[in-house]
């Protein structure tokens, strides 16, 4: 197994206000050297911005940092406004930024938006065809596409991306046919929890037990191997469930006893998930090797959503001592 040195994303900071304190976040996150800044799509939950206005504006005061949608319903806009979004902050980004779709997974965001939940099935036939549209976009040579769901008809797409053929492609998912399509599609596959209740809950933290780690591998190798890919040239994500750098085994113990009590889980099965890292740098960087060395992945999220346990200040010794390695 190819073994890639790590990458660090962090989550945008969802408090706008005061502006430089928020210039100021990203700053530091540029800094510890975390590779980019990611952004998940959603109408609820806590999460109060939208994705690509907001990194956009993270691109504009950042220099190295690269930006991530993680992910972008694709239920949410019209693939050729996604094409049109992402070839402009790839423009103006001057290259950095990276592109995540998904198929759309919360179902409050569908109840409150007023959208069809449809079965996983349709949406991810739907997220097919929007990869299709968006990478036919990214040509040089004006696009048709008739499909299903949408229809596009003889389209230059503009602007020109600044990234050939087009910025990386992340697909992050949970299920098999998701990340075989993502094994077939992208650069970097996103190995998550199977999310199709809905809601996160205990089933999100079981379903990134080792094993089932292990099988989303593998669905996503089955995926790059049935369309000629190398496998070896994809790179392998994971958004922590929880990453939380703890000064002593005794805090840790006593975060994963919380967690366990909260969730109703073993804090000892939950401990050894591949999903959940906690302890001090030492023990969280052992860790995010083992996952490196058995599974493949290298590009770690800390812990998504609105109210991450995540601290930069706390994280930032791991990323030194881990990123690029």
């Amino acid at each position: 197994m190819t073994r890639r040195p790590f990458r660090f994303s962090a989550n945008v900071p969802t408090t706008l206000t005061p502006v430089a304190a928020w210039k100021d976040t990203l700053a530091k996150m540029e800094d510890a050297g975390f590779a980019a800044v990611a952004i998940a799509d959603h109408f609820t939950g806590g999460y109060s911005l939208e994705p690509m206005v907001a990194l956009t504006a993270a691109a504009m005061c950042s220099r190295t940092l690269r930006v991530q949608t993680a992910v972008l319903g694709n239920d949410y806009r019209h693939p050729v406004l996604v094409h049109r979004m992402a070839a402009t902050l790839d423009v103006l980004s001057e290259g950095r930024f990276e592109l995540g779709l998904g198929a759309g997974w919360m179902s409050s965001d569908y109840d409150a938006a007023g959208l069809d939940y449809d079965t996983p099935g349709r949406r991810i036939d739907r997220l097919a065809e929007t990869i299709a549209i968006v990478k036919g976009l990214f040509g040089d040579e004006p696009f048709s596409f008739v499909g299903k769901s949408y229809h596009v008809h003889d389209l230059d797409g503009v602007p020109k991306p600044v990234q050939r053929p087009h910025p990386p492609l992340l697909i992050g998912g949970g299920g098999k046919r998701v990340l075989r399509l993502a094994g077939r599609e992208a650069a970097i596959v996103g190995i998550n929890a199977n999310l199709a209740a809905g809601t996160v809950g205990a089933a999100s933290i079981v379903d990134v037990s080792s094993e089932r780690v292990a099988e989303k591998v593998r669905w996503a190798r089955e995926g790059a191997e049935r369309a000629g890919r190398s496998f070896a040239a994809l790179e392998l994500a994971m958004a922590q469930w929880l990453l939380h750098v703890t000064p002593s085994a005794r805090e840790a113990s006593e975060v994963l006893e919380k967690i366990g009590s909260l969730v109703g889980i073993d804090p000892a099965w939950i401990e050894s998930a591949p999903g959940v890292v906690v302890g001090s740098v030492t023990r969280c960087a052992e860790k995010l090797e083992e996952l490196r060395e058995r599974y493949g992945i290298s590009y770690i999220q800390l812990d998504a959503g609105p109210r991450s346990m995540s601290s930069i200040d706390a994280v930032a010794p791991l990323v030194a001592r881990l990123a690029g390695r």
